[in-house]
C-alpha cells in the first residue's frame, strides 16, 4: 500500500492490468475534450466484453459516463445475467450515484476501480456542474439483493493522471 494514499487496495496482476486498460480510456477520454473516465467489463474467464469512454461533452448525452456506455455495450452482446454475474467492470474512478445503479441494473458481480470519489471532489471543487451526489458506489450496492463486491480505490496515482489539470479551478 501506498504512504500517499493509506486507503488504497493492492490488486492482483489481471486486476491491475484491467484497471490500467480503464485508465487509458480515461485519457483517451479526455483528449476528446470529455471528463476523464474510463471503463472496461471483463467476463470471469478472462474475456474482455466491453469497453467505454465517458463522451458527454461530445455527444451532450449527461448520461454518457463511462460504466453506462460499457453496460449499454453490454446489451448487444446478450449475455445472461448468471454471466453478467461473474463479470467484473473496471472504473478509473469510483462510479457514481447513477453507474452504480446500472452495475446493479446489469447484475455485474464485481466491480475495481481506481480514484475515489473522496479524491475525485478534490479536483471538481464546488461548482455546480461538475459536483456528484455524495453517495459511495458501496452504499448502492448493499442496497442490492444480489452481492456485488467492490474493490477500490487502487492504483490510484496512476488514475489520478488524467484529472490534473482537467477541471475547473
Amino acid at each position: 500500500m501506498s504512504e500517499l494514499y493509506p486507503n488504497e487496495t493492492e490488486l492482483d496482476e489481471r486486476d491491475g492490468r484491467y484497471l490500467r486498460k480503464a485508465i487509458g480510456w480515461s485519457h483517451a477520454a479526455r483528449r476528446r475534450g470529455n471528463r476523464p473516465f474510463g471503463a472496461v467489463v471483463v467476463s470471469a474467464a478472462g474475456e474482455v466484453l466491453a469497453e467505454a469512454y465517458c463522451n458527454s461533452a461530445e455527444t451532450g448525452d449527461v448520461t454518457g459516463h463511462a460504466e453506462t456506455n460499457a453496460v449499454r455495450a453490454l446489451a448487444e452482446r446478450k449475455l445472461s445475467r448468471e454471466e453478467l454475474a461473474g463479470a467484473t467492470i473496471y472504473s478509473s474512478g469510483e462510479p457514481c450515484v447513477m453507474c452504480a445503479g446500472a452495475i446493479f441494473w446489469s447484475n455485474i458481480g464485481r466491480v475495481v476501480f481506481g480514484i475515489d470519489a473522496e479524491r475525485l471532489r478534490l479536483f471538481r471543487g464546488e461548482h455546480a456542474d461538475q459536483r456528484d451526489a455524495e453517495l459511495s458506489c458501496r452504499d448502492v450496492f448493499r442496497a442490492s439483493p444480489h452481492a456485488i463486491e467492490c474493490i477500490g480505490p487502487a492504483l490510484v496515482d496512476e488514475a489520478t493522471a488524467a484529472h490534473v489539470g482537467a477541471w475547473k479551478g
